[in-house]
């Protein structure tokens, strides 16, 4: 079966001794690159949300490494350096466990003696991306399989190719079933604060010329209990042993009310996303972003009696969810049975 067409636009425009990373703050009303030619630039992109989404992120990190290596080798220190700037890329984001899964990656080769090792560095790199997006694109056909004849799915945040090396997790599965005919309706959530829904998930689906509708986050129950869709499928930023998944903020009030409205909800996910270390989701780590992002100015002074609480992951326990789908198999019910099957 063919693939849809790739997006014209990508997250991540690698040119062999510079990145270039999409803005998607500034989606979709500005196209926007930013180029950067070492680590610590990556890193600051990273923490700023210009580049978001688990897999995505990771990609970032391992460019980001290479040129750390392109910028301090061959110096006497160079591998010192070099993992220096490892350190600044891992503590852009803590959820992601992609982000540790590619650094790791790029360390193991660090450490291997080779004659040309900036030349390895940038050959694991470009293969870290090129898997992601053969990664996607199997789990597009399993999830479409899983799917079967659903006809209306809703998506939350942003899980597509601007999320990832290219195609998409949760957007890949829903690109396939489109692609053959059966998935007839795609609504999205906003996906506050930082609104992935409204600007990059609906503009992405425009892309590829499919129909979407936009909904309030607050919307998702009434739209349940309407009856119209039949699945709620999202992506994740790190799936514990036992199958409980970190997702963007939201996505655990969307698996409760799913279960209430008999909804069933997929997680679409490449294996670099499980952390075998955590036998439960308890111990994932949740980011917490400035309160600036959800308070207006005048409530940011020291002297305000108004702060807020910012979380931008929430976990949701396995036994709300359906099916979590990787490019090496499905889980059904990982309630039930974790997910250490699919590991290696």
């Amino acid at each position: 079966m063919s693939h849809p067409k790739q997006l014209s636009v990508q997250a991540l425009q690698w040119t062999g001794n510079s990145l270039k990373v999409l803005d998607q703050r500034q989606l979709p009303q500005k196209i926007h690159y930013h180029e950067y030619d070492d680590a610590v630039g990556i890193a600051e992109a990273i923490g700023s949300m210009q580049v978001r989404g688990a897999p995505a992120i990771g990609i970032a990190a391992a460019y980001g490494v290479v040129l750390s290596a392109l910028q301090h080798y061959p110096g006497l220190d160079w591998q010192t350096r070099v993992n220096t700037d490892m350190q600044v890329l891992a503590a852009s984001r803590p959820t992601a466990v992609n982000l540790f899964w590619a650094l790791e990656q790029m360390r193991q080769q660090l450490a291997t003696l080779c004659s040309n090792p900036v030349a390895a560095l940038n050959t694991l790199a470009i293969q870290i991306h090129q898997d992601d997006i053969a990664a996607n694109h199997a789990m597009g056909e399993r999830g479409a399989d899983v799917l079967g004849d659903a006809k209306a799915v809703l998506t939350h945040c942003n899980a597509g190719a601007l999320a990832t090396g290219g195609y998409g997790t949760a957007l890949g599965v829903i690109r396939s079933a489109y692609q053959r005919g059966n998935l007839q309706k795609v609504y999205a959530d906003e996906t506050r604060p930082w609104l992935q829904g409204a600007r990059l998930t609906v503009w992405e689906l425009a892309q590829d010329g499919i129909p979407a509708t936009l909904i309030a986050d607050s919307a998702a129950a009434w739209l349940m209990k309407s009856g119209k869709i039949d699945w709620i499928i999202v992506g994740a930023d790190r799936i514990a042993a036992n199958g409980d998944v970190a997702n963007k903020i939201g996505t655990y009030s969307l698996a409760v009310l799913a279960k209430y409205h008999g909804v069933k909800v997929m997680v679409a996910a490449p294996s670099s996303t499980f952390d075998f270390s955590m036998e439960t989701g308890e111990h994932i780590e949740i980011e917490q972003r400035h309160a600036k992002e959800l308070l207006a100015d005048c409530y940011l002074g020291a002297d305000s009696l108004i702060d807020a609480w910012n979380p931008v992951f929430d976990v949701t326990p396995a036994n709300l969810i359906s099916a979590i789908v990787t490019e090496r198999g499905v889980v059904l019910n990982p309630g039930e049975h974790g997910v250490r099957s699919l590991a290696q």
